[in-house]
């Protein structure tokens, strides 16, 4: 079925894999593998590769006063305007409200209905699974809130104002659109982010150290674009692995590098009436790989959602609709057709998997 779905107009690439030598290679690369890394490896298809962030650590007696956990009169955090009951353990975010409400239009029922300013959350069930679709608005100061606030729900006692003693992770799936940057992803395809080079600093904020692999990516990165941009450091975070496996499990997906930019125009290379301050960076980005896998494409918010969702010890990857191309400055203007085969072909496999 999600190989019907997903047939026209794709093209795919085959994502990295990360063999330990004490594993049969079976057509994956080998890497030298740390082994204070080990516990953030995961096996699939016969081979292990990096599966996400070291999550933090909170000390449950730890109160958060009103100024920091920030909640309405009714108890509900404070930009979201949910309760802990009104979000399932798996989430499908957008940035759109009109596609949160394409999502949930596929539920059987649905129980919550919450509306605050550009969020609208929509919380029900689909074949027998609960499920929540949440609006994000656009950019990653909006994810920040949107993430932090899920924990809150999640892992924090609101009453109390305090951590719970049973940390209870969450599956966080974005469904976005966004443009290509490489000339061989052409529009209407889907795109899974392994990882997410973050243009936007959102995480230079947070106290967080990065794995080996992310550190080389960013660095990788930066060298081979030349990157000029003052006092904006890129960082690199790497999606979940099993999300990505239930996903992607036939790699009918492209998978790649996603480039999460603070902005549409310039901090996308777009130039109006404003020069741009790197007018070479898309065509030095379309030609970058990182241990095999391709800059694919733009996008604004998945850097942050990775980075924090990781820290916060919760499991998010994202897939994309490519609505644009930019090396062959194409745009696909009706592409809702298509944002309508990927909501499709995510919650078939959301159904269809376990957890």
């Amino acid at each position: 079925m999600l190989g019907q779905y997903l047939k026209q107009g794709i093209s795919h690439r085959k994502g990295l894999y990360f063999s330990r030598p004490a594993v049969e290679n079976r057509g994956c690369p080998k890497v030298k593998i740390p082994t204070s890394a080990s516990p953030y490896f995961a096996k699939s298809r016969g081979c292990f590769y990096l599966s996400g962030m070291k999550a933090i650590e909170t000390s449950p007696g730890k109160v958060f006063p009103p100024s920091e956990l920030v909640l309405k009169p009714d108890g509900s955090v404070y930009h979201l305007g949910l309760q802990p009951d009104q979000i399932a353990d798996t989430l499908l975010i957008a940035g759109d409200p009109a596609r949160v409400e394409k999502i949930a239009s596929r539920f059987d029922r649905i129980d919550h209905r919450v509306h605050n300013r550009e969020f609208v959350t929509l919380t029900g069930e689909l074949g027998g699974k609960r499920l929540t679709a949440l609006s994000t608005g656009i950019g990653t100061d909006n994810i920040d809130i949107v993430i932090n606030e899920l924990d809150a729900l999640r892992n924090i006692n609101l009453e109390k104002r305090t951590v719970r003693s049973e940390r209870r992770p969450l599956n966080i799936i974005r469904i976005g659109t966004s443009g290509a940057l490489n000339a061989d992803i052409d529009t209407g395809s889907f795109v899974l982010s392994r990882y997410a080079v973050g243009l936007d600093g959102v995480m230079h904020f947070y106290g967080s150290e990065y794995e080996s692999d992310e550190a080389e990516l960013a660095q990788s990165y930066a060298a081979h674009t030349g990157w000029s941009i003052r006092g904006l450091r890129p960082y690199a975070v790497r999606s979940d692995a099993k999300l990505n496996e239930l996903l992607n499990p036939s790699g009918a997906f492209t998978e790649g590098i996603t480039a999460t930019a603070c902005g549409f125009y310039g901090p996308q290379g777009r130039v109006l009436r404003i020069p741009a301050a790197m007018p070479q960076i898309n065509d030095r980005m379309s030609n970058f790989s990182f241990r095999d896998l391709p800059m694919a494409n733009y996008e604004m918010e998945s850097s942050a959602l990775f980075a924090l969702g990781g820290l916060l010890g919760h499991a998010c990857t994202t897939v994309c609709l490519i609505i644009a191309n930019r090396l062959q400055n194409t745009f696909l203007a009706d592409y809702k057709p298509r944002m309508e085969v990927l909501i499709d072909a995510v919650l078939e496999r959301v159904t269809a998997g376990e957890g």
